[in-house]
């Protein structure tokens, strides 16, 4: 059987880290684009503000109308309307066309002076009543009012129609089933007279009890011959013998029973009891010649005659014992032909029992029908009596509670719509930053990170504030950056104990990249370099990055003679070895400034060269271009044990990134990992970095 494995568990750690995650996002989001939602707020009530300034004051007038749901007729029984439809149902009715069409011809016809003017009419409900509530809202205040008006006696006048076309509908409908029901009626009831001139119902039922009881009486009498005859059937002799003895009949200790046909067997089996006595009296004699025996000789003549006694009972005892088997057989013969009889007699009586049962049945039918016509015919005509008589007791359930009122200026359309527009504003803002997320795929925490990239993360660099158009320095022995230095010496302990596992050599020749200018790269290698050789390592920093190096800038070191006269082979690479304020580390500037640093890593001594360097120090460490940016990298990282790739948080798109791995990787490339650098210290799960950051840097009290 195929075994498959089990789904991992869902981690709750990491559910919240993303949870988190999308709300610093967002929050950060926010900070950073505040400003588009109170533009875009303003911008909707600015909008709004010049569409009302330049349209006509707008007039409200408002009636209510209040709508039976029950109707109660005189009979007793109600209509009830579904609530949960009714209330709509009458809405839409009010804004139906036909309701508004009629509203305008009464306008027209009862105030011919009044020019027509858009309105636009909005009914709302009171909570739990019935009341309608109608708001006109026009340009012409007295046609505003006049049009309510109309509209709710067009209504009013629109329910009377529908109520009475529903009703005179429902009363020709009633009318014509009622006909029906009556000539259905009639000839059921022909039908009945015409069984009964041919039947006699209670004859019908008195034969139909009688045949029944004794049918009954047959089959029991049947059922008991049957048995008698499966015993003679099966029982010797002997064993019937014993049987009636048993019964009484043979010893005649009781009276004889009787057989079902009325015959004695007394009568039948007499010779049994002579059988009976024979042999018991052959079975004394032989006790007897079995007691003489023991003082007799067989001559004796008492033995002799004796034997012959018992000859002659042994004779009598097989005449008599014939005779019982032929009595046993007549009475097998008997049994078998008053069974056929009373099987024949059943069969008669079944069938005249069917044919009663049969007449008896359609005798019902036609009753059950009759009645169940009769009882829908009475139905029907009570409710054609009880429309009828509501049609003149309640001929309308439509009110108008309160004629329309004068119409006013609509003082809260101002004020109402300009804050309304503004939510518009807001939330279209609010829709914009989440268009704009949803496009920007810059990663902000190492879970965006990892849900991006399958690579492993072997540091990240907290995001460090530097004031205006300076620039962040390199780290330093007592450098008061606890949390900044902290994450480089996590990437060299990633970087040093990266071989322990599999089997293969601690990579000693790096190369620092990044997809994009201005990741940090320059100063992630710079500072990588550094707790490389404050960790005792003897480690050389290459600045191959020809076209814009800032390496020697940062260590304050001369830029020329550097690594490009050394691939131009003007000077050999040990004389552009420059030694820094840090123990340890030695830098190989950039020197001159080139363009066809490509061409240059194509030199067939490069590979020569970079061994050569890595046999003189502990670790060689490259600062190279951006790979995205020149094809440097992708011609120099072949020739390195291993790939450093810098991504800067909310800065790198994925997929700028994932496009220049897919380069490395295209050329065979080991990447060792990901720096995930200039990380938001207050964003995903850096948080606890900023608030446990000066942990180590308080200087613990001495004790007394």
């Amino acid at each position: 059987m195929n075994e498959y494995p089990l789904p991992a568990p869902e981690n709750r750690s990491v559910r919240s880290a993303r949870f988190f995650t999308a709300l610093q996002r967002y929050r950060s989001l926010l900070r950073r684009r505040f400003w588009l939602l109170p533009l875009m707020a303003g911008l909707a009530m600015l909008v709004n503000a010049i569409i009302l300034w330049n349209s006509p004051p707008n007039f409200v007038s408002v009636g209510q109308m209040i709508v039976n749901v029950r109707l109660q007729i005189q009979t007793g029984a109600s209509y009830v309307e579904e609530m949960t439809s009714f209330l709509g149902t009458q809405v839409a009715l009010m804004q139906s066309g036909t309701v508004l069409a009629r509203a305008e011809q009464r306008v027209r016809a009862t105030r011919p002076d009044l020019l027509p003017s858009p309105v636009k009419l909005k009914i709302g409900v009171s909570p739990k009543t019935s009341i309608f509530n109608l708001r006109a809202t026009g340009l012409d205040p007295v046609y505003t009012q006049v049009y309510l008006d109309a509209v709710m006696d067009s209504y009013v006048s629109l329910k009377k129609e529908m109520k009475a076309k529903t009703s005179d509908t429902s009363l020709a409908g009633i009318t014509d089933e009622l006909l029906r029901l009556e000539k259905e009626l009639k000839a059921g009831e022909d039908e009945l007279l015409q069984f009964q001139a041919t039947n006699s119902v209670v004859f019908l039922q008195e034969q139909g009890n009688s045949a029944g009881a004794y049918l009954v009486q047959i089959n029991r009498s049947l059922a008991a011959l049957q048995i008698e005859l499966q015993l003679l059937k099966m029982l010797n002799l002997e064993q019937n013998l014993e049987r009636q003895q048993q019964q009484g009949v043979v010893t005649g200790t009781k009276p004889a029973a009787t057989t079902p046909d009325g015959v004695q067997p007394v009568d039948l089996l007499r010779a049994d009891s002579d059988y009976l006595k024979v042999k018991q009296q052959i079975q004394l004699l032989k006790a007897e010649q079995t007691q003489l025996s023991e003082v007799l000789r067989p001559k004796h003549p008492k033995m002799i005659a004796l034997t012959e006694e018992i000859t002659r009972k042994e004779q009598l005892l097989e005449i008599f014992k014939q005779q019982s088997v032929e009595q046993l057989d007549n009475r097998r013969s008997s049994l078998e032909l008053q069974i056929q009889n009373l099987e024949r007699e059943a069969k008669e009586w079944e069938v005249k029992s069917l044919d009663i049962s049969t007449k008896m049945a359609r005798y019902q039918k036609i009753r059950a029908n009759i009645n169940r016509v009769q009882t829908l015919y009475d139905q029907l005509l009570k409710t054609m009596q009880a429309i009828g008589v509501d049609k003149e007791v309640m001929p309308e359930t439509v009110t108008v509670l309160e004629k329309a009122g004068p119409a006013k200026p609509d003082r809260l359309t101002l004020g109402m719509s300009l804050l309304i527009s503004g939510l518009i504003g807001l939330g279209l803002g609010i829709g914009i930053l989440i268009l704009i997320d949803r496009f920007d795929d810059r990663m902000n925490s190492l879970t965006e990170l990892n849900d991006h990239f399958e690579e492993q993360v072997i540091g990240q660099i907290p995001r460090e504030r530097v004031p205006r158009k300076a620039e962040m320095q390199l780290i330093t022995p007592d450098d008061t950056r606890h949390a900044f230095v902290e994450s480089y010496r996590n990437v060299r302990s990633s970087l040093l104990f990266m071989s322990q596992g599999n089997g293969h050599a601690r990579p000693r020749l790096l190369l620092v990249t990044s997809s994009i200018p201005n990741d940090g790269k320059s100063m992630t290698t710079s500072n990588l370099a550094i707790t490389m050789a404050q960790a005792g390592s003897r480690v050389l920093l290459i600045d191959a990055d020809l076209r814009k190096g800032v390496i020697h800038r940062r260590f304050g070191v001369e830029s020329a003679p550097g690594f490009t006269e050394v691939l131009h082979q003007e000077t050999p690479w040990s004389k552009t070895v420059r030694p820094t304020k840090v123990d340890n580390l030695s830098v190989i500037p950039c020197g001159a400034i080139t363009h066809k640093s490509g061409e240059l890593f194509l030199r067939p001594f490069v590979p020569g060269l970079l061994k050569e360097m890595t046999s003189q120090y502990d670790y060689v460490i490259i600062d190279s271009a951006p790979v995205m940016a020149a094809d440097d990298v992708t011609t120099l990282a072949p020739h390195v044990q291993g790939v450093v790739f810098v991504i800067r948080a909310q800065h790198t798109s994925a997929r700028v990134a994932r496009a220049a791995l897919d380069l490395l990787y295209q050329r065979n490339v080991n990447v060792l990992g990901i720096v995930l650098n200039a990380v938001n210290p207050n964003v995903g799960e850096y948080y606890y970095y900023s608030k446990y950051k000066d942990y180590y840097s308080k200087t613990p009290k001495a004790k007394a």
